[in-house]
């Protein structure tokens, strides 16, 4: 039997650039939210892929941009803290978008700490083979890079092969999970995390990135789990735009969440949602810890 081989294979990449869908497809399973809007995922997200006797731990960070406030800082020194401590760093560029500022703050960082890193253009279905020819040449053709590869995380196309080279990649080591594992995500935590994406489809503009969610009861029987969740805002007026008119929007956010957590959890979910209004949450220390951000970044 072939020694067992095991890395850390970091995901960097700018808000919106497809990160979370990738390792949902990799992983063949929900485990990383995902919504239109930028900056849906605030913390690392691991997912554990096997093959043959290879097993690569692969981290969803923060999109990595300019940061404005506290949070902001934070979720990008954890994006940049992952990557530094990562076997592997997999930079993952929008080709619809190509060499935007935020990929060059990747770029760049990487260049000055002398990091190399394997290059994946993501979405090649969505652009005109002209415009991604042009990408590959401005980019494709950098010094930084131990591969390149063209993938669409929505399709599929071109992962199997990328996978196969950071399977090599890999050094000899014992695997770090179960084999039957797929992310090392608490339940509880998951459970937040798919609130919130309801929460990010369904209200519009900036609110989303003014509110979190907190797990506050998670109590599971042989069929069935009770959760109980805080959805944590700064202002009043927030509170009632979730609520909605008559609470139809927060039945529908509920009503949402519930059906997405029994399904990935595959047991009957009753959830209990609670709006909460907490003018500095962002500042409080205890909302940075579940996700392992640093609070003074």
């Amino acid at each position: 039997m072939a020694e067992q081989k095991c890395a850390f294979v970091a995901i960097l990449g700018a808000p919106n650039a497809g990160k979370s869908t990738l390792l949902n497809h990799i992983i063949g399973s929900k485990i990383s939210i995902v919504s239109p809007k930028v900056q849906t995922t605030r913390g690392k997200v691991r997912g554990i892929f096997i093959k043959d006797n290879t097993q690569l731990i692969l981290v969803d960070t923060a999109g990595i941009f300019k940061p404005s406030c506290r949070l902001d800082r934070a979720m990008v020194a954890g994006a940049w803290t992952e990557s530094d401590d990562a076997d592997m760093r997999l930079v993952l560029v929008d080709a619809t978008k190509g060499l935007d500022n935020n990929t060059n703050l990747i770029i760049q960082n990487l260049t000055k700490t002398k990091k190399r890193a394997i290059l994946a253009i993501n979405k090649i279905d969505q652009v005109t083979p002209t415009k991604l020819a042009t990408l590959a040449t401005q980019i494709g053709q950098m010094e930084l890079w131990d591969a390149v590869f063209y993938v669409s995380a929505k399709t599929g196309k071109g992962i199997p092969e990328m996978m196969d080279f950071l399977c090599t990649k890999a050094t000899t080591s014992p695997w770090l999970f179960d084999s039957d594992e797929m992310t090392d995500m608490p339940d509880r935590l998951f459970a937040a995390e798919v609130t919130r994406e309801k929460l990010f489809m369904n209200l519009k503009n900036e609110l989303p990135y003014h509110l979190t969610v907190e797990t506050t009861a998670f109590k599971e029987a042989e069929k069935s789990i009770r959760i109980e969740q805080n959805i944590i805002v700064e202002r009043a007026a927030h509170r009632m735009i979730i609520l909605g008119r008559g609470g139809q929007m927060i039945k529908k956010i509920g009503q949402q969440s519930r059906l997405e957590l029994t399904k990935q959890l595959h047991k009957k979910v009753s959830l209990f949602l609670f709006v909460k209004v907490r003018e500095n949450w962002a500042e409080d220390p205890t909302q940075y810890k579940p996700w392992g951000l640093d609070f003074n970044a």
